[in-house]
């Protein structure tokens, strides 16, 4: 008799017990209904992830054990493997709970504890020691947490062999970067081709702050063959019918393993049948763009905001942000603003009526001259005799923030910034000017790949919503006449380059001219960056793409004299 697995790919939010709870027992009944034996949640689905600082609230994970006892009860003819915190004591623990025909069989503590990029998990956990196996009927079931099963010594190494388990099952909130879902399938494969025993991997789905879970939670068998797929980005329920691999042969004595024989669920499987789905992998940049787009919706709709404002400059960016804001919130819940000054070109004034006209949402215009003028007329004392410089270029993109952030207090519009990853890692930005924001959607975007994302937003929507001049022309800050952006930075494709080495894979100067970039270039392009500290310190939000994202990812001291 085969053993029917469910995988619930859920989109919790950190600290919402009760909507957590809710979606969880929703999945539950689902699956109940469809004959299953078994149904796993992804790592703190009952509590979000990640919790941060709010884990050493008593409360807070008092709440995980109120609300898991609530959820038992709803297991009436089912197992389910659902993430937690867990206190004991003066200890917390990321944890899973084993729930068998209504009782908490079990709860297991993650054992390998990430502490890089955006992990601090040795902050705030203790690690596990026990390392349990449930055996129902045929099934011998052993569960872990996230990295426990990327080392290959780990507990899920030892449950699959020493502890026979035919499945493991390890439940996870591993956040997105480009091509991550091909990277966990590589390991997870490997995995169970080298321990003979199937796979149920199970992740997040949805934003947390700076951070996306893509989903694609999947089910590989004894073979490293994939059997069944969550669709990405998304919130997803996918069934797979598993038949146990033959009785192991028992390994080595393992006392740190635990075993529990439980009866088997009473379900009438003839009743119901299913097919297994293996949903589609996305193309790159697909999956970068639906990242983008789940990431501002998720992190708007979960703090409260319906509604996002946002500067329409007419330049490739700003026209990008627009387009992912329409498929996160609806065009009827954008609203753009053009902000035009002296400086501002017949061309990209167009191109901005242009773009809200396509993209079918609200245009504000708000010229600044006035307001600029004032601003020097006030200062016209303080400044006599001092020429024009980078202050007044600085003004102007000042004032557009402040507008902005007017129209954001005024209506309770969500700001959304336009600034790009390259842009912000040489400090080529204005601090309280354009990165005035309350989230910074493309903050981890590099500029070729802005152009990469646009021309693919293009291509999907079956229409050129973003004008070909957007693409052809310069680009251009526009704060004094004939103002170009390679007047300050090399040009983008010689410049993402150097910086994906120097930020991504941290690279030395030496390493970036054994690499074939210019000595001179390569130390002013670094020197920008290092300078800049202090600026993305100050920096709203942004959605992680990349490996390594400002932030969480790369924490640089912004008083520093290391060359």
């Amino acid at each position: 008799m085969g053993f029917r697995i469910a995988l619930a790919q859920i989109n919790p939010t950190v600290g919402d017990f009760k909507g957590n709870a809710e979606k969880i027992i929703a999945s539950i009944e689902k699956a109940q209904g469809a004959s299953t034996d078994l149904i796993a949640f992804p790592e703190m689905a009952l509590c979000g992830y990640p919790p941060e600082d709010l884990v050493f609230n008593h409360a807070f994970t008092a709440e995980n054990i109120h609300h898991l006892k609530m959820i038992a009860r709803a297991c009436k003819h089912i197992s389910a493997v659902i993430g937690i915190t867990h206190r004991l004591k003066s200890n917390i623990y990321n944890a899973a709970a084993f729930i068998h025909n209504r009782k908490i069989i079990d709860i297991y503590h993650k054992i390998f504890l990430p502490n890089y990029g955006v992990f601090d998990e040795k902050r705030y956990f203790q690690p596990g020691e026990h390392i349990p196996v449930f055996r129902i009927n045929d099934m011998t079931i052993g569960i872990n947490i996230c990295e426990d099963i990327w080392h290959t010594d780990g507990p899920a190494h030892r449950q699959a062999n020493q502890g026979k388990a035919g499945l493991i099952i390890n439940i996870s909130a591993s956040p997105y970067h480009e091509q991550k879902l091909a990277q966990r399938q590589r390991v997870l494969a490997s995995f169970a081709r080298n321990n003979k025993t199937c796979v149920a991997y199970v992740n997040m789905a949805g934003g947390q702050d700076e951070l996306v879970f893509d989903g694609g939670s999947m089910l590989i068998n004894q073979k490293g063959t994939l059997i069944a797929r969550a669709g990405e980005f998304k919130e997803d329920l996918v069934f797979a019918d598993i038949n146990p691999p033959a009785q192991k042969v028992s390994g080595n004595a393992d006392e740190s393993i635990t075993e529990f024989t439980l009866k088997a669920n009473k379900i009438k499987r003839s009743k119901v049948s299913i097919k297994n789905t293996i949903n589609k992998k996305m193309p790159i940049l697909e999956e970068i763009y639906s990242a983008l787009v789940l990431g501002t919706r998720d992190y708007l709709y979960k703090n409260g905001f319906s509604k996002a404002v946002l500067g329409l400059s007419g330049g490739i960016d700003s026209a990008l942000v627009a387009a992912i804001a329409v498929d996160a919130l609806g065009r009827e819940n954008v609203v753009a603003v053009t902000m035009p000054s002296m400086y501002s070109s017949t061309g990209t004034q167009k191109d901005s009526e242009q773009i809200a006209h396509n993209l079918g949402i609200q245009l504000l215009k708000i010229p600044i001259d006035d307001i600029f003028k004032g601003y020097l007329y006030q200062l016209r004392d303080h400044f006599i005799g001092q020429p024009e410089n980078i202050t007044e270029e600085n003004l102007q993109a000042r004032i557009r923030g402040n507008l902005l952030m007017a129209l954001s207090n005024k209506f309770g519009w969500m700001v959304l910034g336009t600034g790009n990853k390259s842009e912000l890692s040489v400090g080529y930005c204005t601090l309280y000017g354009d990165m005035a924001s309350g989230f910074a959607v493309i903050k981890d975007v590099p500029k070729i790949m802005v152009y990469q994302l646009a021309k693919y937003y293009n291509q999907k929507s079956g229409d050129k919503i973003i004008p070909k001049s957007v693409f052809k022309r310069p680009p251009s800050a526009e704060l004094r006449p004939n103002q170009k952006d390679e007047d300050f930075l090399p040009p983008y494709n010689t410049l993402d380059p150097i910086l994906e080495k120097y930020i991504e894979e941290n690279k030395s100067i030496p390493e970036l001219i054994k690499s074939g970039f210019n000595g001179k270039l390569a130390k002013r392009v670094t020197q920008l960056v290092d300078i800049s500290e202090h600026k993305r310190r100050q920096s709203p939000a942004g959605i992680k793409i990349t490996p390594r994202a400002f932030g969480k990812d790369r924490r640089m001291p912004i008083t520093n004299k290391f060359i």
